[in-house]
């Protein structure tokens, strides 16, 4: 868990890197060195942002590539310009916008002989998932259990998101569980 100090100054890395990019067009560049040991630790991150309570844009990544400061900075502006869903973030927009972050724990393979046992051994509320299947990925973060609740409907449209049929199962499936500090 960070710190409310260390928290607070990736909202703010967050929030100066939409700044940036409405003022120049490019994410806020940063000097990792310039922040404390805990925020330049290499940390997978996702972004999110709400406008009016709405999905405005999201993204991250599933694998730590890069310090935990720099990741958020990127990815906040990325969620903002660069979500294919939505249209780039414009100037009147910025006041009213929520920022979510969301720093993932290391992925665990889980291991089922079924659906049901897979379903069977999802957390809801509490588990983010992988799936992989071929050529096909798609990811859900924790806080999508808010819309939802059931861990089979949570499954089936992750399965969607990823471009299979919610019915879809094959011995090649492979789920991944993971947590999130969220903020």
């Amino acid at each position: 868990m960070l710190s409310e100090q260390n928290r607070q100054l990736l909202r703010s890395l967050a929030y100066d890197s939409i700044k940036q990019g409405l003022d120049t067009g490019r994410a806020l560049e940063i000097n990792p060195a310039d922040f404390p040991e805990e925020l330049r630790v290499n940390r997978a991150t996702f972004v999110t942002l709400h406008r009016n309570r709405q999905l405005r844009g999201c993204i991250g990544i599933l694998k730590p590539v890069r310090p935990l400061a720099e990741d958020v900075a990127y990815n906040a502006w990325a969620a903002a310009f660069t979500d294919s869903r939505f249209s780039p973030l414009g100037p009147g927009e910025l006041d009213d916008l929520d920022i979510h972050i969301s720093i993932l724990g290391t992925p665990e393979d889980m291991h089922f002989s079924s659906e049901d046992d897979l379903v069977k051994q999802i957390r809801p509320g509490t588990d983010g998932l992988i799936l992989e299947d071929g050529f096909h990925r798609g990811t859900f973060l924790p806080s999508v259990w808010e819309s939802l609740s059931d861990p089979r409907e949570f499954l089936n449209h992750l399965k969607q998101k990823a471009g299979l049929p919610s019915n879809h199962w094959s011995d090649t499936l492979k789920i991944k569980r993971y947590t999130v500090e969220e903020f």
